[in-house]
């Protein structure tokens, strides 16, 4: 890649940045609070990125996007982009999406794993933030479901 376009894409970037910025300090602080509390419970899915490092999406919300050069970075800014979203959403007297979490589940699925495969989505599913294996399972599977969809 040429430093024209690194260029180009940080300026992007700083940018969108202070768009959202912008929006937040122009939304109530109780839409935000609400927005924050709201956001912090949506699924999100991070991936590597040969370029960007990780980016990432939320289960409930494909539409939006971040990304961050580490992970910890990407979830800040995913949780941040969500934020935005749902407080637009909310000063608009929309509905935003239950969580994954919320949503009640009557159905049961089993799956054989080997001990090596469960022990390998264990740990890529605590890195990511998720609560245990199911959520990080169910997860990534609708992720790829509606990605194909």
């Amino acid at each position: 890649m040429s430093n024209g376009s690194k260029k180009s894409s940080a300026s992007k970037k700083k940018a969108m940045n202070e768009r959202a910025v912008d929006l937040q300090k122009q939304l109530p602080e109780e839409i935000l609070h609400r927005a924050k509390q709201i956001a912090n419970n949506y699924s999100v899915i991070l991936q590597p990125h040969e370029r960007l490092g990780f980016t990432g999406r939320a289960v409930e919300m494909p539409t939006v996007f971040a990304d961050g050069s580490t992970e910890r970075k990407c979830v800040q800014a995913m949780r941040e982009a969500l934020m935005v979203a749902v407080a637009v959403m909310l000063q608009a007297g929309q509905v935003p999406p239950a969580s994954m979490s919320e949503q009640r589940r009557q159905t049961q699925v089993n799956v054989r794993l080997t001990a090596e495969e469960k022990l390998l989505l264990e740990e890529t599913a605590k890195r990511r933030g998720y609560r245990g294996l199911s959520d990080f399972l169910r997860a990534v599977a609708m992720a790829e479901t509606r990605r194909c969809a």
